[in-house]
């Protein structure tokens, strides 16, 4: 029997062992952190609240910052990055403009550094606070999956690539689908819009001059979009006037389904969830069950967290700044 030369084994042990140790970095864990900072989560936790009770809009804006930092790059903290002299970025698109509050994030990371230098990703802080948003307003709970890494590249570009307020279900489903989230995802995120607001601009279309048939979107409940009117005068000298998403802005439940249903859905792309087979039977269920939502709800953000962007990352020691 012949024997192998000692190199010939050597070499696909050492390649084994670095291809194992590659796909381990790249897997995210709940306890990544345990070891490391075990104050993380109780860190975050306490800056989201503090700066949610001094700003009640905080929670609806971390929620919106998480969804917009994993649709362009994957959840890499993309978003939070600076523009410079040669690059105008993601935050400066022009579907970020409104997305604020980026302070909540540079306090927790600020403290972060503090507790335990160069070692929590601000991909990982933005995860843990849209958890932490959700559960303070009265939503679920769910254990976030952590070791994610810092981009170094930020579009205004990429941004494009949002869902617009206008978007048809089939165009929903298409950049949902793009990010790995199939229907069920999609109609299930929809309804973090249950902390939202939006300014007029966003919805303002649909209330006049709608089509030459009709002068609003006949979706819409005749008295709500009369409502919206007077919201959103024309023309506008207030660009901070706009609507919440539904009737219980402050607090996470499942009215905003029952919304859509009432035709009471302030974007196009919201009520278009009704209209469509595909779609409504989702909304009425989650209409009729609020647990049935929760639960949908924290499986469909965990599987949000998971859109990984591409390319080598860091740990930033300013969340506005690469390293």
């Amino acid at each position: 029997m012949a024997l192998v030369p000692a190199k010939f084994i050597f070499f696909p042990i050492i390649f084994f062992l670095l291809t194992s140790l590659s796909l381990s970095k790249a897997e995210l864990q709940p306890n990544y952190y345990d070891q490391t900072c075990p104050q993380l989560e109780k860190i975050i936790a306490d800056t989201v609240l503090n700066a949610s009770k001094h700003d009640p809009k905080v929670p609806a804006r971390i929620l919106r910052m998480f969804f917009h930092d994993c649709f362009i790059r994957g959840c890499d903290a993309s978003i939070l990055l600076d523009s410079t002299a040669t690059n105008k970025a993601e935050k400066d698109g022009p579907p970020n403009i409104s997305v604020r509050s980026f302070y909540v994030i540079d306090d927790a990371k600020a403290k972060l550094e503090k507790a335990c230098p160069h070692i929590v990703s601000c991909a990982d802080i933005i995860a843990i606070a849209a958890r932490d948003v959700v559960a303070m307003s009265g939503g679920p709970y769910w254990k976030v999956l952590k070791g994610r890494k810092d981009g170094k590249v930020s579009k205004a570009s990429d941004t494009s690539a949002l869902p617009a307020p206008f978007f048809n279900v089939s165009q929903l489903i298409q950049s949902f689908a793009k990010r790995g989230l199939g229907v069920k995802d999609m109609v299930t995120l929809s309804g973090g819009h249950t902390l939202g607001f939006s300014h007029c601009s966003s919805f303002v279309a649909r209330l006049r001059n709608f089509s030459s048939v009709h002068d609003i979107d006949p979706r819409l409940d005749t008295e709500f979009a009369l409502g919206l009117r007077k919201q959103c005068p024309k023309p506008s000298n207030n660009g901070d006037a706009g609507q919440f998403l539904d009737s219980t802005a402050s607090v996470f439940d499942n009215d905003y389904y029952r919304q859509l249903l009432a035709g009471k859905g302030v974007f196009s792309s919201d009520q278009s969830l009704v209209d469509d087979s595909r779609t409504r039977w989702i909304v009425e269920a989650y209409a009729r069950d609020q647990s049935l939502f929760f639960k949908e709800f924290a499986s469909s953000m965990v599987k949000l967290g998971n859109v990984r962007g591409s390319g080598d990352g860091e740990v930033r020691l300013h969340c506005r700044l690469k390293n």
